[in-house]
């Protein structure tokens, strides 16, 4: 009898459950979309030096750093990146690759012109970023879901509903990164050839594009 019991118990159980899943809500599904325009604050650079022996290798690489100090570098913001020795050759040749960061209050065209000399081989941009870029991406994503709220609230008014309960609230992906390298400002820098560089350019923040966040969010609610 028990069992019995616990079988009707589960066969009732199962009913309610179909029938819950069967009553749907009639609901409306609308995507909210925003952007901002954000102005980088920081430049990370990659640049190469070269000498022809490890003594004029050392010398270059101590030049760098006073250049880039005097240029208000910190020695925190450098990272050594990489070594290496041409044995192939016939003149032997030394290079080493190193990392640096600069902010908005370098001027990067006087860097530029003192760091012109022989013993650096290669400069180019590794990253353009803002250091805040993670708190404007969080107010991008709350102005969408904003966004597709007051969608749902004007396209149900205009019916005579209202905008009820969330029933779903999906981000949808969008593929943009914390850090940009703008096509206009990366065809100058892609490998600057410093003692061929075009003194005419401006290679100050203010000739950076901004970095532009866009993203979307797909929701859905009940229609009361």
């Amino acid at each position: 009898m028990k069992l019995k019991h616990l079988l009707l118990v589960g066969i009732f159980a199962a009913g309610s459950l179909v029938n819950a899943q069967e009553i749907k809500k009639n609901a409306i599904e609308v995507t909210g979309v925003a952007e901002m325009e954000v102005e980088p604050d920081e430049i990370i650079f990659n640049i190469g030096i070269k000498a022809d022996n490890k003594n004029q290798l050392a010398d270059s690489e101590k030049l760098l750093f006073e250049t880039l100090k005097n240029n208000s570098v910190k020695n925190e913001d450098i990272k050594f990146k990489s070594m290496y020795q041409n044995l192939y050759s016939k003149t032997t040749t030394f290079t080493k690759s190193f990392q640096f960061k600069v902010n908005a209050k370098t001027n990067v065209s006087k860097l530029f012109e003192e760091l012109n000399q022989k013993w650096v081989s290669n400069l180019n941009i590794a990253e353009i970023k803002n250091t805040k870029i993670a708190d404007f991406r969080k107010t991008v994503k709350i102005n969408a879901l904003k966004a597709a709220k007051e969608k749902a609230d004007y396209l149900l008014e205009s019916i005579g509903k209202k905008t009820g309960t969330p029933l779903e609230i999906l981000e949808i992906e969008d593929y943009m990164s914390d850090s940009v390298l703008p096509v206009a400002y990366r065809s100058k820098m892609a490998n600057v050839q410093l003692e061929a560089a075009d003194q005419s350019l401006d290679y100050s923040f203010d000739n950076i594009e901004n970095i532009k966040l866009k993203y979307s969010i797909k929701t859905k609610y009940e229609i009361l």
